[in-house]
C-alpha cells in the first residue's frame, strides 16, 4: 500500500521545511513541497501530521539483542530485548553485540536473534566475537563470518583497558583489525572493530599504537563507552582528528558517574569544534551496566535501554540544539560508519524508516521498513512473544 505523510516538518537530518512524503512498500519515493496528485483508486493511506517534525529512524549501533550481563552468575543474565523496546524508542535499525558473556551466548545466537528481529519488521545486524580473544566466531574465522554471514558487519564488542578483557597484545589486536578490514573490502560491509572501552588506566593507548604501527584506516578502530570517565573522553575526542569515529553511550539516569552523560558529552564535543561527522551515540540496550571496586567486586548494576536515545535527543533540543545538529550522531553518522547505504536519512530511494516527534520532541509515531510500528505512542506491532 502507498502511504502519504502530509505537512511534515522534515529533517533528513538536514532541515527541508514543510514537505509531503510518499512511501511505496519499504521505500521513500517522493519528498517535496508539492502535494502528489494520486488516483483515489490506489487506496493511499494518508496521515496528516500538521507540522510535526519527521526525522529518520534512529540507528542503535550497540545493543545486546540477546541480552547481556552474567557477571554474577546465571541469574544475572539479562533477557533478550523485545521488538517494541526498540520501536517505542524510535529505533528502526539495530546492531547486536556480545559482551562479557561470549560463551553461554555466542555468535550463532546473536545472528539468529538478528534474523528474528528482521522477521518482526526491524532492520538488524550484528558483530562477530565479544569481549575476548580468540573471538567467538560462527565459521571459525573473522573474515569468514563477515564475508559469508549476511547480518555480520564487523567485530565487537572487543574489550580493551578492562579487567574483564583478555588483555590483547598489539599484534593480536592488529590481526583482528586486519581481518575485519579486509573482509569489509571484500563485501562492502563496515569491517570495523567495535571496541568496548573499560576504566583501565591504559585508556586508548592500544588504539593509538594501532594507528601508529599499521596502515589500517582509522575508521576501522571504533571505541565505544568513551564517556564512561572524563580522562577517557578527553583521549577519545583527540582520536577523531586522526579519523576515528567514537561512540558515546546514552547511560540511563544514575549510571553516568564517574563519567559524563551523552547529551553533556555531545555539547562538550561540539564546543571543542571536533569533527561533527565522527561522533555517534548508542544505548547499550539490553546490556548490564555494572560498577566494580578496586578488587573487581560488583558494587552496582543496571540495564541499558534504547529509550535513552530519544531521551538524549530531547535533552539536546531542550538545551537549544537544533534537530539538524542533534540528529546525525543517532542517524546519518551511524549509517556512514556502518556503511548502511539506505539508512539514516530521509531521501528518495532510502528505506522507509521514520519517526514523528510531538511538540515536546517525544516519539509519537514510528515506521520501520514502510510499516507503522508505533502510533500515538503505543506499539501497534509486537514481537512474537510480547503480550498485548
Amino acid at each position: 500500500m502507498l502511504k502519504l505523510i502530509k505537512n511534515a516538518n522534515v529533517f533528513s537530518p538536514d532541515p527541508l521545511g514543510l514537505c509531503h512524503i510518499l512511501l511505496a512498500g519499504e521505500k521513500i519515493v517522493y519528498i517535496g513541497s508539492d502535494l502528489p496528485d494520486l488516483d483515489s483508486r490506489l487506496g493511499v493511506e494518508i496521515l496528516d501530521v500538521t507540522g510535526e517534525s519527521v526525522i529518520p529512524g534512529l540507528i542503535d549501533a550497540h545493543a545486546h539483542i540477546t541480552g547481556g550481563g552474567g557477571e554474577t552468575g546465571p541469574a544475572s543474565r539479562v533477557p533478550p530485548v523485545f521488538l517494541s523496546e526498540f520501536t517505542l524508542a524510535g529505533v528502526t535499525s539495530v546492531v547486536g553485540v556480545l559482551g562479557t558473556d561470549d560463551l553461554t551466548r555466542n555468535t550463532q545466537t546473536l545472528v539468529t536473534q538478528a534474523y528474528g528481529l528482521r522477521e518482526e519488521g526491524l532492520s538488524a545486524w550484528c558483530h562477530t566475537g565479544g569481549y575476548h580473544l580468540p573471538l567467538t566466531t560462527l565459521t571459525g574465522s573473522t573474515r569468514g563470518d563477515i564475508v559469508f554471514i549476511d547480518p555480520i558487519i564487523g567485530v565487537g564488542e572487543l574489550a580493551v583497558s578492562d579487567h574483564r578483557s583478555s588483555q590483547p597484545t598489539l599484534d593480536e589486536f592488529l590481526r583482528v583489525a586486519s581481518d575485519a578490514y579486509v573482509a569489509g573490502l571484500m563485501t562492502g560491509k563496515a569491517g570495523i572493530v567495535h571496541c568496548h572501552m573499560g576504566d583501565g588506566e591504559r585508556g586508548l593507548t592500544l588504539l593509538r599504537a594501532a594507528l601508529d604501527k599499521s596502515e589500517i584506516p582509522a575508521r576501522v578502530f571504533n571505541p565505544t563507552h568513551v564517556n564512561r570517565n572524563l580522562p577517557l573522553f578527553c583521549e577519545a575526542k583527540d582520536l577523531t582528528r586522526r579519523g576515528c569515529y567514537i561512540d558515546l553511550t546514552a547511560f540511563p539516569e544514575g549510571h553516568s558517574e564517574p563519567g559524563i552523560a551523552a547529551a553533556d558529552a555531545f555539547l562538550e564535543y561540539r564546543a571543542g569544534e571536533f569533527p561533527a561527522d565522527r561522533l555517534t551515540i548508542s544505548s547499550d540496550g539490553g546490556g548490564c551496566l555494572p560498577a566494580f571496586d578496586a578488587e573487581g567486586r560488583l558494587t552496582r548494576f543496571g540495564v541499558g535501554l534504547s529509550g535513552t536515545l530519544p531521551d538524549t535527543l530531547k535533552e539536546l533540543v531542550d538545551q537549544n540544539i537544533t534537530l539538524d545538529e542533534a540528529l546525525p550522531p543517532l542517524t546519518s553518522n551511524v549509517a556512514n560508519l556502518l556503511k548502511l547505504k539506505h539508512k539514516g536519512r530521509l531521501k528518495v530511494g532510502m528505506d522507509a524508516d521514520l519517526v514523528v516527534l510531538d511538540a515536546e520532541t517525544k516519539v509519537r509515531d514510528v515506521m520501520a521498513r514502510g510499516r507503522w510500528h508505533v502510533r500515538d505512542g503505543t506499539a501497534v506491532v509486537l514481537g512474537t512473544y510480547e503480550s498485548n
